[in-house]
Parts: C-alpha cells; structure tokens; sequence
C-alpha cells in the first residue's frame, strides 16, 4: 500500500500475464516434496511452492503431518484481493465504498475489523500512514501503464480530497468524506499474512510455515522440524537483482514487512520518483532512506508501519514503533543502516559496504 525495480519501460498487462502463466507452470512442475521429522518426533513433510496472488510473487514453504497447503492459500490470498481489498475489482468491498460516492456502506465484520486498525494507525502515526490516498496514488501511477510527475495543480485538487479523518467507520458502517478514495495497498499483503497466520492456528497437522509475499511482508507461523530459526534476506535497496545486505531472524507467530524506493519507481532526470507518499506534498519522500523493515506481532500493522516510518524517518518513527512493540531496521542512501535495541540481536550483516550504525542521530 501510501504519507502515507525500475520502471525505465513500462509493464504491460501481456507481460503481467506472461509472468503469471510462468509462475503458475513453476507451480504445477516444480513443487517439491522433503521428508523432514518435527521436534515432537512425528513424521511431517516439507512443501514449497511459488504462486501469483496479490500482484506479486507468492513464495510458500509449508512443513506438516498433513496435506500440501500451499494451494489452498494461494487462493486464500487471491480471495482476500477480491472480496476486500481491490479498487478495481467491482465485487470487492473496497470498490464499493469508492464507488458510493459519500454515501454509507454496509461493510463485513472482517472489512470493518481491517480499517479500525488501519484508523487507529493512521492517527497513531500523525497520518503518515494514510489509507485515503487513492486518487493520488493513481494520478501518480508508480508501477502502473503510465508512472509520470503529475501536473502541480491537479496533485494539489486531489491532495485537498484527501486525509485519514475523511474515512468515517461507525461499526460496520463506512462513510468516505470529501471525495476521498480508499486505498488499502499500504496493508494488503499484511492483511493476507494475518488471514492465513489465522488459518493455519486452525491447521493441527501443521507444525510451521513461512510465507513471502514479494520480499516485502514476510509471515512465520511455528517452528522448522530441526527448529533451526526462521531467517529472511533484506534486500540491497541499489543492488535489487541479486544483493542482499543481511539477513533477519524471525520468531514464529511475527511478521516483517519491508517498504523501500527500489520496489516501484521511475526515473526522471536522474531523479527517483518511487511509490511512497507523503500524504502532507502528495509527492514521494526524499528524506534520504531508501528501506524500511519492521517486525510485529501483526502482518497489518508491521505492513502499515514500514510505511509510515519511512515517511516519518528513522528518528520520528521511535515512539511509534514503542507503541506497537515493534522492531525496525532503516536503511540510507548512504549505506548506514540503523537498528532498534531489538532488532540488533536479530540482524546479520552480509556486506562490509553498508555500516552499522550505534546512534539514531
């Protein structure tokens, strides 16, 4: 989802199919099948497998005494896009409540329970987080047919449109003010994680899973058989192909999610025009951090939270992540990288070209 690699050409909808149809070959033929035994001694399989679901590669590593879940999920996730969350689906609830116009909508439990923790965010965070961005995110259309900088006066008529205090939730009940549009892409995957964190509680063959939505939201859910730790590689933010700058370990039952200004971005003029927000210009942020990863307790608000801390900045973002009793690590664009006390003993580095530094300041 944002004040919340490259786009050098543009992505069309054939290459978008083109990379579903491989990845779902992939799906059917390279599935593999490990036979692992977990800690309480009974026998459990290991199952990988790679999806397409919320616009993004889908990566699914499964161990159980029971069935390859793996499929199931995948469809779980797509569904959760469909039924809820897509602005372009028109059965989804959140089309719905774009397309009302400034009327209430009836919304579902699952819906309501979403955007309460997405307005508590959002005011938490000063609006740095801000699910009401939907028009200016697609003016902009970073990741989309057509990136390019706005015309000044058009982003400023739809900034007045927007603000987190216009999306009204009275129980089950959504009211969207002032022509403002929801967009709940800064949670999505976060979203996705948690409905299938739920899920697998339910999955007593099931003894651990991790699930990685496109690098960025990353779930654990239990233990590996051999209970060797749950370890997730941070991306190089300037070495996207293949550079990884360290390494992150997580406990079952967390999530990570990671936003960064290498994920989706054009350039213009030597400028890095990238999809993160500020809800205050309505332009990307140019504050010198190039990632942000949060680890919590919650897909939505680690989601939620890599976000708004990216818009905030390493040193505004403490007292949030004190509040949601998360763990942050920031990256700079001139490769320093600085960790919250917990996270410290979490992070490994992998490259002597980035620095670890001891002080926010």
């Amino acid at each position: 989802m944002d004040r919340n690699s490259g786009l050098n050409e543009k992505k069309t909808k054939k290459q978008r199919n083109t990379c579903k149809k491989i990845i779902t070959a992939a799906v059917i033929s390279g599935a593999s099948l490990v036979l692992a035994v977990t800690a309480w001694g009974a026998a459990a399989k290991q199952y990988t497998g790679t999806d397409f679901a919320m616009d993004t590669v889908v990566s699914e590593t499964l161990y159980t005494s029971g069935e390859d879940l793996n499929p199931e999920i995948g469809d779980m996730l797509r569904e959760t896009e469909e039924k809820y969350l897509s602005w372009t689906e028109k059965g989804s609830e959140v089309y719905k409540i774009n397309q009302a116009r400034g009327k209430t909508v009836q919304v579902s439990d699952a819906l309501a329970g979403y955007l309460e923790k997405a307005l508590k965010l959002a005011e938490d965070s000063g609006g740095a987080f801000d699910p009401t961005m939907g028009k200016v995110i697609r003016l902009w259309d970073i990741g989309g047919e057509n990136p390019h900088i706005p015309d000044p006066e058009e982003l400023d008529s739809l900034l007045k449109e927007t603000g987190y205090e216009n999306l009204v939730l009275e129980g089950n009940k959504v009211t969207l003010k002032g022509g403002a549009a929801l967009d709940l892409g800064a949670a999505g995957k976060g979203i996705g994680c948690d409905i299938v964190m739920d899920f697998l509680e339910k999955q007593k063959e099931v003894c651990g899973m991790i699930l990685n939505l496109g690098g960025s939201s990353v779930m654990a859910y239990g233990e590996k058989p051999d209970q060797t730790p749950w370890r997730v590689a941070l991306r190089d933010p300037r070495e996207e192909e293949s550079g990884y700058l360290g390494a992150i370990t997580l406990n079952g039952g967390e999530f990570l999610s990671t936003s960064g200004d290498y994920e989706k971005y054009f350039m213009e003029n030597g400028k890095r025009y990238h999809h993160i927000l500020d809800p205050e210009t309505g332009y990307p942020v140019w504050n010198g951090l190039t990632s942000v990863t949060v680890i919590c307790g919650s897909g939505l608000i680690a989601d939620g939270l890599s976000t708004a801390c990216f818009v905030l900045g390493a040193e505004d973002a403490l007292p949030l992540l004190e509040k949601y009793d998360a763990e942050a690590a920031f990256v700079d664009e001139k490769h320093n990288i600085y960790l919250t006390d917990g996270m410290k003993s979490r992070f490994e580095l992998m490259k002597n070209t980035y620095t670890i530094r001891d002080s926010f300041k």
